[in-house]
């Protein structure tokens, strides 16, 4: 039997490939896409993430969600991901419609249709949307198996300011209630992403399927790569956001530790900042699993794999 998983997401050519993923993989039954602002505002997100459906060759609803944080303004990451957030490849105007049930409705609503503990949720962006359910609608917290979010950093630091991963710091208390929700929580750092680069030979590899879905992959990551590469100083940029999904898929790639993570709140030098207590020298009880480790060829041979099929 499928599992059923919910994808909340602020695309980003990495979250589009992390969609693209999930279409692809039989294993999941992707019930909806729910948008948020983050990398680019909202408008943009849902418009990019029904475009990627239709490039899958897929139907699945896409809800508009929340257009700004909790509580602080919003900051965008167009620096990063171009100024459409999908830049490196011409997509059409999509033709599938935007659902009219927003974003955080539809988390409401499918969770209390659910059964206890079934539907896992996959936060890839800012957690407004999520963290916005939970605290309008209590009673749906214990619907979720699990929850698998790209975010934070701690060994590796930060990527938008020294101390913080981006989709963290642009909402901080959100990302706080996720992790106190009670819930089981893994959390795929920058620690771990940042060992899955897009080396030359990965990036071929997707250009050589000979489908539009490779052409327009190769696309997106020969531009996205470029901020990054030029920043670290690395072979190739870091794939993000897919690792959740392959984590779900493959479990088996990926290594981390139970431990305490707490998101810093009222520091202006460290806000977003995920403190991981990995070696255990706070008494703090352990709330998530924090991922550090990659086999970042498996990764990239999943990926490769699954996208042949779209």
């Amino acid at each position: 039997m499928s599992r059923k998983i919910i994808i909340d997401t602020d695309p980003g050519q990495d979250d589009a490939l992390a969609i693209l993923l999930a279409l692809a993989s039989p294993e999941l039954e992707v019930l909806g896409i729910t948008t948020v602002a983050g990398n680019v505002p909202l408008a943009l997100t849902q418009a990019n993430a029904r475009k990627v459906v239709e490039l899958a060759g897929k139907s699945v609803p896409v809800m508009a969600g929340c257009d700004r944080p909790m509580v602080r303004p919003l900051q965008t990451a167009e620096h990063v991901h171009g100024k459409t957030g999908l830049d490196g490849a011409d997509l059409p105007e999509p033709s599938l419609p935007l659902d009219p049930r927003h974003g955080v409705d539809f988390i409401i609503d499918t969770l209390r249709q659910a059964a206890p503990g079934t539907v896992t949720l996959c936060p890839l962006g800012a957690l407004t949307n999520i963290a916005t359910a939970f605290t309008r609608a209590p009673d749906i917290v214990d619907r979720v198996q699990e929850i698998v979010l790209m975010g934070g950093g701690f060994f590796e630091g930060g990527n938008i300011t020294p101390a913080a991963e981006f989709n963290i710091f642009v909402d901080p208390e959100a990302a706080d209630i996720v992790l106190r929700c009670g819930r089981p929580v893994t959390i795929i750092p920058l620690d771990c992403t940042h060992k899955a680069l897009i080396t030359p030979a990965r990036l071929a590899a997707f250009a050589d399927l000979g489908t539009r879905v490779g052409e327009v992959v190769a696309g997106w990551l020969n531009f996205f790569e470029r901020f990054d590469v030029e920043k670290y100083g690395s072979e190739g940029g870091p794939l993000h956001d897919p690792c959740v999904i392959a984590f779900l898929l493959r479990p088996d790639l990926f290594q981390g530790r139970f431990c305490n993570v707490e998101v810093e709140l009222g520091s202006e030098l460290t806000r977003g900042m995920t403190v991981a207590d990995w070696w255990g020298v706070t008494k703090r009880p352990a709330n998530a699993t924090w991922i550090r480790d990659i086999d970042a060829d498996g990764y990239f041979a999943l990926l490769t794999e699954r996208l042949a099929r779209l």
